[in-house]
């Protein structure tokens, strides 16, 4: 099993830029491969953005590619979202899900095995 907790949520100004973190604990990170979610208020949970594990191979949503960047350290159990040109839209609680050595990536939320609790980002207009 692995143990998620996600940091570095808060208030930033529409066009502004923030970086949401995941700490891994509890089995071998590098076997994970590992996707950012959010979630707004009366709305599904959205996928963004997934790195495999091995090769570390990027994928994005539609909504925040060219503006988010997926990244892990695998040496730091933690995983990154880096995020750019930041709007009111993009106001949710992120999350981040580890899958254990997928075979196929996936876009789906049921997929991940392990959840975080959660951090809210708040874009101001």
């Amino acid at each position: 099993q692995v143990q998620l907790v996600e940091s570095g949520g808060g208030l930033v100004q529409a066009g502004g830029s923030l970086r949401v973190s995941c700490a891994a604990s509890g089995s071998t990170f590098s076997d994970y491969s590992m996707a950012w979610f959010r979630q707004a208020p009366g709305k599904e949970r959205e996928f963004l953005a997934t790195i495999s594990w091995g090769f570390g191979s990027t994928y994005y949503g539609d909504s925040v590619a060219g503006r988010f960047t997926i990244s892990r350290v695998n040496a730091k159990n933690t995983v990154y979202l880096q995020m750019n040109s930041l709007k009111p839209e993009d106001t949710a609680v992120y999350y981040c899900a580890a899958r254990y050595k997928p075979t196929i990536r996936s876009m789906i939320a049921e997929n991940y095995d392990y959840w975080g609790q959660g951090t809210q980002v708040t874009v101001s207009s």
